[in-house]
């Protein structure tokens, strides 16, 4: 593994709007933060400027709730059109009470409301806008690491990231929802630890290491820094750390112990 990690927010990054290119603007803020991208960087991406680019706002207003949405609404206490949208984006409800809805999101993550929010997130007079998580964020990744790669002429590694809550521990952290280009899981059973004992459970979560760290820069309040550029991890002389999807870290039910 590299002995020295650098991360750097972009700075003074623009308001997204729908329709946005986000090549153009991670590489303006690049050239703003005098950085030239070089073979194994990583940019780790900020899930909510993934989902305003690709038009994943929604008004409240404009929200019909059902009658599952309507009696789940009211033994948890949330806003019914909130509730019908956590469901259409949901497989299952996994925990529910006063306050708080754990469902299993339709991509497989076991996580709170959805993923959807309204901080930071712009509404016009008489909008009440809302933010979902991006429909495919394996996909998005992948584009905006080949974009990355065509401008910049240098194969680098793309993370979107997003908060998560854990059980048993309280506060959140960032986990990669989606990434491209680096061994979001490395596998590292069979390999041997300091005294020659072979590894027999050790798997590696790289990529939400990855999200981890650049969430320390990118912030969760007013911050205004959802792109972060790390430089000095390297996976070359490891023949088992294979470019792996961020969906390889979603434990499969027949491992889970929990539900």
């Amino acid at each position: 593994m590299s002995d020295q990690i650098t991360l750097t927010a972009l700075k003074n990054f623009p308001l997204v709007q729908s329709g946005d290119d986000l090549c153009d603007l991670i590489s303006d803020g690049l050239d703003h933060a005098q950085i030239t991208l070089t073979e194994g960087d990583i940019i780790v991406v900020a899930q909510k400027i993934v989902s305003k680019s690709e038009g994943r706002t929604v008004d409240l207003n404009a929200v019909t709730p059902g009658s599952q949405a309507l009696q789940l609404a009211g033994e948890v206490q949330k806003d019914p059109r909130m509730v019908e949208l956590i469901l259409s984006e949901s497989k299952s409800v996994i925990r529910k009470k006063p306050g708080i809805l754990i469902v299993e999101h339709t991509r497989g993550w076991v996580m709170a409301n959805a993923g959807i929010d309204a901080s930071n997130v712009a509404s016009g007079d008489g909008q009440e806008n809302v933010l979902l998580l991006p429909v495919d964020p394996e996909k998005s990744s992948r584009e905006l690491r080949n974009a990355l790669a065509r401008r910049h002429g240098c194969d680098v590694a793309v993370v979107i990231s997003d908060s998560f809550g854990r059980p048993w521990r309280v506060g959140t952290t960032g986990v990669a929802i989606g990434a491209a280009g680096l061994p979001s899981l490395w596998d590292r059973r069979s390999e041997s630890d300091l005294f020659g004992r072979e590894l027999a459970v050790t798997q590696q979560a790289i990529a939400d290491e990855v999200a981890t760290a650049a969430s320390l820069l990118q912030g969760q309040a007013s911050e205004g820094r959802p792109v972060v550029h790390l430089r000095g991890l390297s996976f070359i002389e490891h023949a088992t750390a294979v470019h792996r999807p961020a969906s390889d870290l979603i434990r499969d039910i027949s491992e889970d112990l929990f539900r």
